[in-house]
This record gives structure tokens, C-alpha cells and sequence, in this order.
């Protein structure tokens, strides 16, 4: 008799059920036909093993696997200071970067988070209070981008929010009981478009709003 197995036959560690469910009833793409879908691991984040037959461009149909990694969509936003001409940006350790080859694995990124189970934007509301003290007011829907589309199922969305950076801002944030240990950076638009230049700036979706704050805006001249 087969035993139970966590996040297909019985609940895993986060309550959840099906995991080898996902995607087996897609029918948006009439050349896609998903025919088993595989749980290889459910710890936190989900990884999958999918088989599919793919009908290419001589109408032949072949079969394909894809493994994707599911981790939930996220969100990000730019805080600027309009007057200041500054953005506030945060700066933590990341042992994905740091393992592949960055030098101490400290990444410069914009606020960021996963969704959980909120709209984009109270996420990231949340996450830039948890990470940088500030209480987002108005939010600037910038766009919603697929980060890593060979292997990693997340979508996220990009904000934009301007903060008054007249008050003093702390040094630090994040939650020290979730391991979130964060130093808070303040450069101007012009130092922060050097740091992407001279390599101190690595993380995409932070160089992603950046150019955009200059090219359509805020600083868009």
C-alpha cells in the first residue's frame, strides 16, 4: 500500500495538498498539451517536474520536459524623493548572488516581497515598512514582469512611490526575527545610476526602476 504523500495525498508543512496538480489544466495554448506533472520537492517553495507534448511549426507533436521552480509572485517598489533628487534603496545579504561568484553577497535591490496571500499593492506596502520604515502612500503601477521565465514561475510587480526623505530616515530595517538583517542606503539619482555602471548595482528589477525613473519617471527630463 502506497504511503500518503505530503503536498499531494495529505497536507505538507504549510497545509497544502495537490502540489502535482498544477498546470494540468491549462488548455490556453492549443500546441501544449500537459500530460504528468511530478513534485520533486515542497519544502517552502515548490519545484516540479513537467511533461508536456509540444506541437512545433510542421504540425509534429514531441515530448518535452520542464522543470519549474514556484516560489509565489512578488512585488517591488522605487522610493523616491522627488525634491531631494534621492531614491531608498536596501542592502543585504543574498546567498543565491553570493554563491555564484558575487564577492561578499551583499546585494543593493528597491524594497521587495512576496505577496503571500495580499494584492500586490498592500504587499508592498508591508514589505517597504518591514524593510525600510516607510509608510507608502500613493503607488505608481510601473509593470509586471516575468523575472526568470526559463525555469521560475514568478510574476512580479513593479511600483513606484515617492517618500519624504526630510525626516531622518533610520540605518537599518527588516525583521530580525525572520533573519532579515537590512542596511538602508539614500544616494541620489545620479549616484545611483554610477553604482549600476561601476557594478555596486547588480540586482535587476532594482536597475530595471532606476532607468525607468529616469527615462519616463520622476526624472525623466
Amino acid at each position: 500500500m502506497t504511503e500518503p504523500r505530503p503536498g499531494i495525498d495529505v497536507p505538507d508543512h504549510r497545509g497544502r495538498t495537490g502540489l502535482d496538480r498544477t498546470g494540468r489544466d491549462l488548455d490556453g495554448n492549443p500546441d501544449v498539451r500537459v500530460t504528468d506533472v511530478e513534485l520533486l520537492a515542497a519544502a517552502w517553495h515548490v519545484l516540479r517536474r513537467t511533461t508536456l507534448e509540444y506541437r512545433g511549426p510542421s504540425g509534429e507533436w514531441e515530448t518535452q520536459q520542464r522543470e519549474t521552480y514556484d516560489r509565489g509572485n512578488g512585488a517591488t517598489v522605487l522610493l523616491y524623493d522627488p525634491h531631494r533628487r534621492t531614491v531608498l534603496l536596501t542592502r543585504q545579504f543574498r546567498y543565491p548572488v553570493y554563491v555564484n561568484d558575487h564577492a561578499d553577497g551583499m546585494l543593493v535591490e528597491t524594497a521587495a516581497g512576496l505577496l503571500d496571500d495580499d494584492d500586490p499593492a498592500t504587499a508592498i506596502r508591508r514589505e517597504a515598512a518591514e524593510e525600510t520604515g516607510v509608510e507608502v502612500g500613493e503607488l505608481e503601477h510601473v509593470w509586471d514582469v516575468y523575472m526568470s521565465p526559463g525555469s521560475v514561475t514568478e510574476r512580479l510587480h513593479f511600483f513606484a512611490a515617492p517618500y519624504d526623505g526630510g525626516g531622518r530616515i533610520g540605518e537599518r530595517g527588516g525583521l530580525a526575527h525572520e533573519g532579515e538583517h537590512i542596511e538602508l542606503l539614500e544616494p541620489g539619482i545620479d549616484e545611483a545610476l554610477a553604482m549600476i555602471r561601476d557594478g555596486r548595482i547588480q540586482d535587476a528589477k532594482t536597475i530595471m526602476l532606476l532607468q525607468w525613473a529616469v527615462l519616463e519617471g520622476p526624472f525623466a527630463r
